[in-house]
């Protein structure tokens, strides 16, 4: 099975705002109001935000302005380990997932993960009048429970997911076409967006992919490794 990695080259990243915005747009992230965002309730599964110096010299001495950060889907993710109904777990392939169904909103996995990248719904998603009308309409069935970017309903825990609807589509797209699937033809939202070339997405296990040779760069750092987790998402920066 491939292992699914996500390589982020932060000198190419611009800050332009577009992985955020395709994000949203492609899975239909609730839009909170500015009172709201202010304790903490923002909805951003791809977040894009300036580094203050402390946290620069954290990062691998890194000297980047800006830091892009969806869920890391590491290898050994804490928020697995803390659920306590099974709700949040990692499949085969490496993915960190959230069964919304059986999600209690305890969460847990939100104060267990070290890179604050879980969001809990407060609030029934709601849009103002229009703005429904944009709503990506793909929901697939995946482990017994319907996942996608459909709306999640108020009292449980998201997250980035690496756009796993367009995995379940571009697999049933090649069973229909009577053909193999390409790990080529699954590709997030973000890293199809992003102007800048700034993002790369991939198998990690197959030596010849992009991100696997990207892996390998002396400019290939993780976020927070020290942290024993083993996060999936690598980034690039010349320190």
């Amino acid at each position: 099975m491939p292992r699914w990695s996500m390589v982020i080259d932060l000198d190419k990243c611009v800050a332009c705002q577009g992985c955020s915005i395709a994000c949203r747009m492609e899975n239909n992230t609730p839009i909170v109001s500015p009172s709201e965002a202010a304790l903490g309730r923002s909805m951003l599964w791809n977040d894009v935000f300036p580094l203050r110096a402390e946290e620069e010299g954290a990062i691998a001495s890194a000297k980047a302005r800006f830091l892009t950060r969806p869920c890391m889907h590491c290898e050994d993710p804490p928020c697995v380990k803390v659920c306590p109904v099974g709700a949040t777990y990692q499949d085969d392939e490496g993915l960190v997932r959230q069964n919304y169904t059986r999600c209690i909103g305890c969460r847990f996995c939100t104060v267990a993960c070290p890179y604050g990248v879980r969001y809990f719904n407060w609030y029934e998603p709601a849009w103002e009048d229009g703005l429904d009308q944009h709503l990506n309409p793909d929901r697939v069935e995946g482990r017994g429970v319907l996942e996608g970017p459909a709306v999640r309903p108020k009292g449980v825990v998201e997250k980035c997911t690496f756009c796993i609807h367009r995995l379940h589509k571009a697999r049933a797209r090649a069973e229909a076409e009577g053909r193999d699937f390409r790990p080529d033809e699954y590709v997030p939202a973000c890293v199809q967006t992003c102007t800048g070339k700034a993002r790369f997405f991939g198998d990690l296990d197959d030596a010849n992919s992009t991100v696997s040779l990207l892996a390998q760069s002396r400019r290939a750092f993780r976020l927070l490794n020290e942290a024993g987790t083993h996060p999936k998402v690598i980034y690039l920066h010349e320190g």
